[in-house]
């Protein structure tokens, strides 16, 4: 009988390598030292000698040998399936393997990213002060939550009282003008200058914040101080004080700045290679350490035409719903944009793919003792699950614990440990 030199010295390493796996993983003895040395026997009730099954037959796995996982490996390819037989049908159970079909969910991918928070600036204000002059009254304080038109603090001045008392006294020509004229005494012209001179002094009061009707009230009250009222342009919450009373400010001073924190931006740090599938619209998932359980939910507003010259992230914003007001300004978040949805997609646990040579390999059950290695395309991961595009079928029992033991098989060949031939 001739022996092959070359697989007899494959199989004194295939020897070597199941008792280094032994020591190493008790657990896998049993698996690992009674594969490919095996003779040839009736493992399934047939002769699987090469010379019953043709020269394509691996006799120790009784498999054909084009498609034996251990004896062949290297011939795993998308759209091809290789086979791992195990010693025994107790094998998979003395080692733990276990599998499920695969359910179906919802499920979607997106990009991963940090984001921080910061105001929405299309609900931030500052209220100044119009004219120079006199704090006489402050009426809000950090944290107080303004509706819209309501005062925050108020201002007295020679400039603020002058605006009123001309728009009074134009009021008041304007109306005997009227009268004259109704009467046949005076000319059109004088009427239409009184009117002329009138409009320009209520859109000067108008300027600083005055209404007709706050100008016709003072002038039914000509002994009461004229006040500037700086009121709220919308509701929100005080965020901001410089406002003291009694003293005196100057034109165009900053004092309080109003935030409506009912929605909060996410400035996005998004890497170079995902801006091609960020778009404006797409939905944006976020959590914070400091919420933890909470997740907020809002959508992509701005993506920047631009990338950072020394990190290469882009920025890009999105606008996230705050009712509660647990989001604050400055907190760093992680953010997720979702790029795709699948309301019915394939899912396994993420422990049933292994990565084989760069590929996503799935293990189907075949026999108690029998298990296909396919190439799969997997799709979203999320939640300890992943999504199977394609190379699995709906029903299939999937290896889902210990698949890595029949990966380990499958790449046994490549240290040596392939099937020897007599």
């Amino acid at each position: 009988m001739k022996i092959n030199v070359g697989c007899a010295i494959a199989h004194h390493l295939k020897i070597k390598r199941r008792i280094w796996c032994a020591i190493a993983h008790p657990t896998l003895a049993v698996l690992l030292l009674a594969g490919c040395g095996k003779k040839p026997d009736t493992h399934d009730g047939h002769d699987h000698s090469g010379h019953a099954h043709g020269e394509d037959w691996c006799a120790s796995h009784g498999v054909p040998e084009s498609k034996c996982g251990i004896c062949n490996p290297g011939a795993l390819q998308t759209g091809t399936t290789l086979q791992v037989r195990l010693p025994a049908t107790n094998s998979a159970a003395l080692v733990g393997i276990a599998t499920a079909t695969p359910t179906t969910g919802a499920v979607s991918d997106g990009i991963e990213c940090y984001a921080e928070l910061t105001f929405n600036q299309n609900k931030l204000a500052q209220l100044t002060a119009p004219v120079s002059g006199i704090l006489r009254e402050v009426t809000a304080d950090l944290g107080d939550v303004l509706t819209e038109g309501q005062p925050a603090a108020r201002i007295w001045s020679a400039q603020i009282a002058e605006t009123v008392a001309r728009a009074v006294l134009t009021h008041q020509t304007l109306e005997r003008e009227r009268k004259l004229r109704a009467g046949g005494i005076t000319a059109g012209k004088d009427l239409q200058e009184a009117e002329a001179a009138h409009r320009a002094a209520c859109q000067q009061a108008r300027t600083l914040g005055f209404s007709e009707e706050d100008i016709d009230a003072m002038g039914a009250n000509p002994d009461e101080p004229v006040l500037l009222e700086v009121r709220a342009p919308f509701a929100g919450e005080i965020i901001e004080r410089n406002a003291v009373r009694g003293a005196l400010v100057e034109a165009g001073k900053p004092l309080f700045t109003l935030a409506d924190r009912t929605t909060m931006w996410a400035m996005l740090n998004l890497p170079e290679s995902a801006l091609a599938r960020v778009q404006v619209g797409q939905p944006v998932e976020l959590t914070v350490d400091s919420l933890p359980g909470q997740a907020f939910t809002g959508a992509v507003t701005w993506v920047s035409a631009e990338v950072d010259e020394r990190t290469r992230l882009a920025r890009a914003r999105a606008e996230i719903p705050n009712p509660t007001g647990g989001l604050r300004a400055r907190m760093f978040a992680r953010a997720r944009i979702v790029t795709r949805q699948a309301a019915a997609a394939m899912l396994l646990p993420a422990t049933a793919v292994q990565t084989v040579d760069g590929r996503s390999v799935l293990f189907v059950r075949a026999a108690a003792d029998l298990y296909e290695a396919r190439v799969v395309t997997v799709g979203a991961k999320r939640n300890g699950h992943v999504e199977v595009l394609t190379g699995v079928k709906d029903g299939e029992p999937v290896v889902v614990e210990q698949a890595f033991t029949l990966k380990s098989q499958l790449l046994l060949s490549r240290l040596g440990a392939g099937c020897a031939h007599e």
